[in-house]
């Protein structure tokens, strides 16, 4: 994340948020944030997510995901939400959503599903 500029900017049980600057070395042809870049954080912010709820000395993996691209990726920052939406012994379903910041409120950019597994230290 950190080659990206993304941080965490929020972290509780079974939600995290990571915040992405704008930037336009992050950008496609029509200068709209990557879908990689968003792709990217919102995976993070999944990940870690799950990662508040996995058994102790447990870590986590993503073994699938889907991404709805609902407009432009166009804002002077962006924010993935991941959250939790059911969790057991070896996968958690999380849900996630980016939004563009923008200088009247933020606009939804994209949606995440995600199923990740734990992992034990050992394995």
């Amino acid at each position: 994340m950190s080659s990206l500029g993304a941080e965490l900017a929020h972290v509780a049980e079974g939600e995290v948020h990571i915040r992405l600057p704008y930037d336009k070395r992050l950008t496609q042809q029509h200068g709209y944030a990557h879908a990689g870049a968003i792709t990217s954080v919102v995976d993070s912010a999944c990940g870690y997510a799950a990662l508040t709820k996995a058994p102790v000395n447990h870590e986590v993996v993503t073994v699938e995901f889907k991404v709805n691209f609902v407009r432009p990726a166009i804002g002077n920052a962006f924010l993935a939400i991941g959250k939790v939406q059911t969790s057991g012994k070896l996968l958690t379903v999380c849900t996630g959503e980016v939004r563009a910041i923008i200088e009247d409120g933020y606009k939804v950019v994209a949606i995440m599903q995600a199923t990740i597994m734990n992992v034990g230290r050992d394995a």
